[in-house]
Parts: structure tokens; sequence; C-alpha cells
């Protein structure tokens, strides 16, 4: 069983947007815009909430929420105040998408990344420890990428639905019991 511990989500405004006005209006610590720094405003509703990066092409970018429904919830507060500022008519985006799923599973042994990466197959595997403590998987025909640590612990990336990350998880069991 895998777990939710991160959703990035993406829309479009389809509107043109003036940040730095926009970022003086709503004022800090909601807003955040150094265009020295980074081309995006940052919007953050609450201390350690799920994050909101504005583009001036009116795309925008969520990170950090645990649940599709986190996300399409604070999509909608972001369009509702986007629409009480008049700086868009109707609080409905162009397209909005779920783009990543970051989810975690247990496989609840240690590991040896080294046989590992050779029973899964090296076309398949990267593991350079000396770089990065984890192996890195991609399962032929899979949307997602796999990170295994030698503790057993598992983080999937890349899956656009959860049930693709579940599927990833459940093949990877039964994958690497065979080399246990």
């Amino acid at each position: 069983m895998v777990e939710i511990v991160n959703v990035v989500a993406s829309g479009a405004l389809n509107v043109e947007l003036d940040l730095e006005r926009l970022a003086d209006d709503i004022g800090e610590p909601v807003a955040r815009y150094d265009p020295d720094k980074y081309p995006g405003m940052y919007l953050r509703f609450e201390e350690d909430a799920p994050l909101i990066t504005v583009y001036r092409t009116g795309k925008f970018i969520i990170t950090g929420a645990d649940s599709e429904d986190e996300s399409y919830s604070l999509r909608e507060r972001f369009l509702n105040l986007f629409a009480e500022m008049d700086v868009i008519e109707n609080p409905e985006d162009e397209w909005f998408a779920v783009q990543n799923y970051v989810c975690t599973g247990e496989l609840d042994q240690n590991l040896n990344l080294n046989a590992l990466a050779i029973g899964l197959g090296l076309e398949k595997t990267e593991y350079e420890p000396e770089q990065f403590p984890g192996l890195i998987y991609r399962p032929e025909g899979a949307e997602g990428v796999v990170l295994l640590f030698a503790t057993g612990k598992v983080v999937i990336t890349g899956c656009r639905s959860i049930e693709s990350a579940e599927e990833i998880f459940a093949g990877l069991t039964e994958t690497v019991s065979e080399f246990l």
C-alpha cells in the first residue's frame, strides 16, 4: 500500500497577470514575489499549507497538497480570491489537472541495492551511491519512477493517478520478493 505525500497539479487562467501589482494587493505573508529570484509569485494561504506558484502567463502550479481533493479545494480558494479582486471574471480556469503524485511505501525489509540493481536490470536502474543513496528504477511500461532505499523505503513519483502508483508498488513488491 502506498501513501500520498505530495500532489502536484497545474492549471491556466487564460489571462496575463501583473504579478507585482497582485503581490502588493494581496500582501505578505500570503503573497511573495521577487522577480530577481524567481519569475513566479508564491501564494500560501496558511503557514505550512500547499504552495501555489502563479506566472505572468496565468499558468499556475499547486504543490504540497496531501490529496487530489486538497488540490481542487485550494484551486477553488485561489480562483475565488482572483475573482473577488476582479483579476478574472469567472472563477473557472481553462484547464486544471493533477500532473504528479508522489507516494511512499514500505517493503518491510532491508535491501541490498547493488544486487537489486543487477536483478531488476541495469538498463532499467541507476545506482550510484556516491551521488545518491537510493536506487532509481524505471519499471517497463509504467508511467512512474521508483526510488528504493536500503531501509526498504520506497518513493514513487511521476504518476498521474494514485492507481498507477499502487500498480507500480504491487508489481515492485512481487518483483523484489524474487530477489530476496
